[in-house]
């Protein structure tokens, strides 16, 4: 590990000083994913400023609108095992118990989870070109070992993954992202914070420079009556997903009335299917109903030498995940992930 600076904040505002013309600052707080990066030698900084201490950070609590607010420092099991959370967002509470092992869960924060990279093999092996971890070197996963990589909206530079869970139902809720930064505070809507690679997979969000997280923000409406997260991979327990679908719909006479469909292990960031949604909308919830959604999203889906079986096993994903969403009684809050 290279050696770097340390600074420890007690406010944003701290924080925000603290990485501001610094070269190759970074803010920590659980550290799960930055250091594995620093042992590995992929990442590099030069500074590392903990915001840990920093109050009000790590709290959960009711907005104005009849949201939630999850602090950006909040650990991933606090907050999937908060009240609130499990009863009013059980999608969100079961897809955060999918990820990971219960001890990186009690460190990972919120806000570092919407940060963590690729799992990508050759990102991590510092010995193989990669246009993630080096710009321009080239995607040695094209031609290389790649099971796990993405179906939808890659392109020649990239065809990593995202690795989260939590994401994937934190863009099936409409969440949205607080920040603070050198140009004051900002609202990001989560489908825009996350990027595709095109040619700058090194960049995977829309942060700008020294911003940093301090929340996570859920609407009002929760869909806690119909839903489901499946997490398919290749162990039942601390592995990533190769296929993930959060679903989640509103029932009115027996017909949809509202629907939301988001994918992980797919793409580049959380790939969520307006089309799809729009389509299951005043339809009734069977299986031809959803299997006609996944063909809409998975519409330009396209699998490499090693993962064309995960377009199919997306489709079928997607329908076990519709017909489960109707069996609320197996969603408990904090149920075990499906296997």
């Amino acid at each position: 590990m290279n050696p770097f600076a340390f600074a420890q904040a007690n406010t944003v505002g701290e924080a925000l000083a603290g990485v501001h013309d610094t070269e190759r600052a970074s803010f920590v707080a659980g550290g799960t994913n930055i250091l594995d990066l620093m042992k590995y030698g992929v990442s590099h900084p030069g500074m590392l400023v903990d915001v840990t201490r920093i109050p009000d950070l790590n709290a959960i609590s009711a907005l104005p609108d009849g949201g939630l607010r999850l602090g950006a420092l909040a650990t991933n099991a606090h907050t999937a095992y908060h009240p609130e959370v499990e009863h009013r967002y059980p999608l969100l509470s079961k897809a955060i118990l999918a990820g990971a092992s219960p001890q990186i869960r009690n460190m990972a924060t919120n806000g570092g989870n919407l940060l963590q990279r690729t799992r990508c093999y050759y990102f991590y092996d510092p010995d193989t070109p990669c246009n993630k971890r080096e710009p321009g070197s080239g995607c040695s996963a094209l031609h290389g070992y790649n099971r796990n990589m993405a179906i939808l909206g890659t392109s020649p530079d990239c065809i990593a993954v995202f690795p989260s869970d939590m994401c994937v139902a934190l863009a099936a809720l409409d969440a949205r992202v607080q920040v603070a930064g050198p140009a004051g505070e900002r609202s990001i809507a989560f489908g825009d914070f996350h990027r595709l690679p095109g040619d700058k997979p090194e960049v995977d969000n829309t942060l700008a420079a020294g911003e940093l997280i301090t929340s996570i923000d859920l609407p009002a409406k929760g869909f806690e009556k119909y839903y489901t997260y499946l997490k398919i991979r290749d162990r039942s327990s601390y592995s990533f997903a190769l296929i993930s679908v959060a679903l989640a719909f509103e029932l009115e006479d027996g017909l949809i009335r509202e629907a939301r469909l988001a994918l992980g292990g797919v793409a580049h960031k959380p790939w969520r299917s307006p089309e799809a949604e729009q389509y299951l909308a005043g339809k009734e919830p069977i299986p031809e109903h959803f299997s006609k959604a996944a063909a809409l999203a998975l519409d330009g889906a396209v699998g490499y030498e090693h993962n064309h079986f995960k377009i199919e096993l997306a489709r079928r994903a997607i329908v076990r995940t519709g017909m489960m969403a109707l069996q609320p009684e197996t969603q408990l809050p904090g149920a075990q992930p499906s296997l």
